[in-house]
């Protein structure tokens, strides 16, 4: 070991309230002894092998801190059964409180990660540990049933297939060569069983490790907000009037699959908390943080990061050790505005398709959304249209046919663990993503409706939430409704007939349009008005473009398709097809509220 490298102890068990151990691997500081004087720990919980932890964990033991991976219960070298995020909010707490309790921390334990790492620092935050004194926040869930495991009352397929992922890696696969083969073929197969989705109760492999099986059939099942998705674990959003007050950095990305829950955590918290509340907003995809690249699109000179580590180490010198670090912003909010770049490049990229330099800046405000936000209503008028002019028809609508078996392919968007490639893209058929065919624009499909503007004379600059509003019919006892945000770029050498740039999207499931607590089926032509948020965003149309406003009722496989039945969620094998119907007229206008900075 060089005078460099950090002093490493390989697999401490931890023991938790109900006599499960969890295993650590624990980085000292270069040149540590036990006479040193104790020092403050930062904590990382992963489901995804502590042992891979080894870059963030030296660069912060190098940085004078005693950082601490932890396999969670489960996984790995930890003890017990994984049942994903149940676990997280009393395993934390216990986890921050053993830690403080060592001879080498003087009290003093903030904790990091992203996604599921994100996801535990949440739930232990969720129940108060005395010893949580900060948090870096990358990624992080605020409610797993409102927009991340299920959306608006839609299942995200990204956990049906990270249910067979974590499978093929787990515990009992590692030991069992068999077993592990089976999983890794169903993990292989992935697109054959999410075209099945739902399973049945030992249908497929998972049934071969019986706590995989049992989390995902309640994820498809608990389709109401009920008491299963209160756990700690599953978001702070029922727990934030007991959250921990500490210093808290989150940081979220554009492309990101936790974006509007970044930023609820942020508003939620910074509203209730006395200790400082931070908001990074970048560019991002949920693996790219810190990156100028978010699928086609790019974002330098700016978006890029140059020390991603060290800002949020930097973060913990200022509110764990009390230094005047700087951690690369001067107010609350530190957002990256989207748009105003040179445009699609005049070849192709490495990956196939032309550039999209869509570039952008930073900005800093003291709250969100920005003060100078004005929601602004667009509306979808019949003609195709959208303006902020309200219709003046006295009745107006424009139906189409959704077959489940036909669904909109999702292109790039808010993905993460699902296999399909996340961020912005040119919204037409392309080999690169799955259940596409040719290379037609998605515009051209009959089951999706297009409404935009006429090309900008000014530019229009959005930063916040985004709501749609929509006053929508079918004949079907249930069915849902897509809403997609794009930039328009106009014709040019590399994207002849117009390139359409995916913003942000969302979907909403008909039977929850009353609350999360009861399901109100349809009325055959009963006229509904449907609310539902996208994804907060933050863009420049430039003078040029235009805005887009895409509806239809799929995007698979990001959202599990509605089989249009009425029937038992999770359940129901059946298909049917739905004539679905969107009204824009004078007394029933649809529209969608966008965040217009003045």
């Amino acid at each position: 070991m060089t005078a460099n490298e950090p002093l490493i102890r390989h697999d401490l068990m931890m023991p938790l309230r109900d006599g499960v151990r969890l295993a650590n691997d624990i980085y000292f500081p270069p040149g540590w002894s036990e006479d040193d004087a104790p020092l403050p720990v930062i904590l990382a919980r992963t489901p995804y092998d502590k042992r891979a932890m080894v870059e963030m964990a030296t660069g912060s033991a190098r940085h004078g801190y005693i950082f601490v991976a932890q396999d969670v219960r489960g996984r790995y070298q930890s003890e017990g059964e994984f049942y994903p995020f149940a676990h997280e909010g009393p395993d934390g707490y216990d986890a921050v409180e053993w830690l403080a309790a060592q001879t080498w921390c003087n009290g003093k334990v903030g904790t990091i990660g992203q996604s599921y790492v994100a996801a535990v620092q949440n739930a232990l935050a969720s129940l108060n540990p005395p010893h949580l004194s900060a948090m870096v926040v990358t990624y992080g869930p605020s409610s797993y049933y409102h927009h991340a495991m299920r959306h608006n009352g839609a299942l995200e397929l990204r956990f049906f297939v990270y249910a067979f992922m974590m499978a093929s890696t787990s515990r009992e696969a590692q030991a069992d060569p068999v077993l592990k083969a089976a999983l890794d073929e169903a993990h292989a197969n992935i697109w054959d069983y999410v075209r099945s989705c739902p399973i049945q109760p030992g249908e497929t492999p998972l049934a071969l490790v019986p706590s995989y099986e049992r989390w995902l059939l309640d994820i498809l099942r608990h389709a109401r907000y009920d008491e299963h998705w209160r756990q700690p674990g599953f978001g702070p959003l029922s727990h934030y009037d007991q959250h921990a007050d500490v210093p808290t950095l989150y940081i979220g990305g554009w492309y990101d699959s936790y974006t509007r829950a970044t930023i609820e955590n942020f508003v939620e918290l910074s509203a209730r908390q006395t200790e400082a509340v931070h908001l990074l907003m970048g560019p991002w995809t949920h693996a790219g943080a810190g990156v100028g690249r978010s699928g086609d699109a790019t974002f330098e000179p700016h978006a890029s990061l140059d020390d991603y580590l060290g800002l949020r180490l930097a973060f913990f010198d200022r509110f764990i050790k009390g230094e005047s670090a700087d951690f690369g912003q001067k107010r609350t909010v530190r957002y990256f505005l989207m748009g105003g770049g040179p445009g699609p490049a005049d070849g192709p990229s490495a990956e196939g398709a032309a550039e999209i330099r869509h570039g952008g800046e930073w900005r800093e405000t003291d709250r969100w959304p920005p003060e100078d936000c004005e929601p602004t209503d667009f509306y979808l008028h019949l003609d195709g249209g959208l303006s902020t002019e309200p219709p003046t028809e006295k009745s107006g609508a424009t139906s189409w046919t959704f077959d489940p078996a036909d669904p909109v392919p999702t292109i790039g968007g808010n993905l993460s663990a699902l296999g399909v490639e996340p961020g912005g893209y040119d919204q037409r058929n392309d080999s690169r993503f799955p259940f596409t065919e040719g290379t037609l624009p998605l515009s051209t499909r009959r089951d999706v409706l297009c409404f935009q503007t006429e090309p900008l004379e000014n530019e229009v600059t959005i930063a916040g939430p985004i709501e749609a509003v929509l006053y929508v019919s079918t004949d079907a006892p249930d069915t849902d409704f897509t809403a997609k945000l794009l930039d328009i770029y106009p014709p040019c050498e590399a994207y002849p007939a117009g390139c359409a740039l995916n913003l942000t999207d969302s979907i909403m499931r008909l039977r929850f349009r009353n609350g999360y607590q009861r399901e109100d089926l349809a009325r055959p032509g009963e006229v509904y008005e449907l609310r539902f948020e996208l994804y907060p965003s933050a863009n420049r149309f430039v003078a040029g473009h235009r805005i887009r406003v895409d509806i239809s009722s799929s995007n698979f496989p990001r959202f599990e398709l509605n089989p249009n039945t009425g029937g038992a969620p999770g359940r129901d094998r059946r298909l049917c097809i739905a004539q679905n119907t969107l009204h824009h007229d004078a007394t029933r206008p649809s529209r969608i509220v966008l965040p217009v900075l003045q």
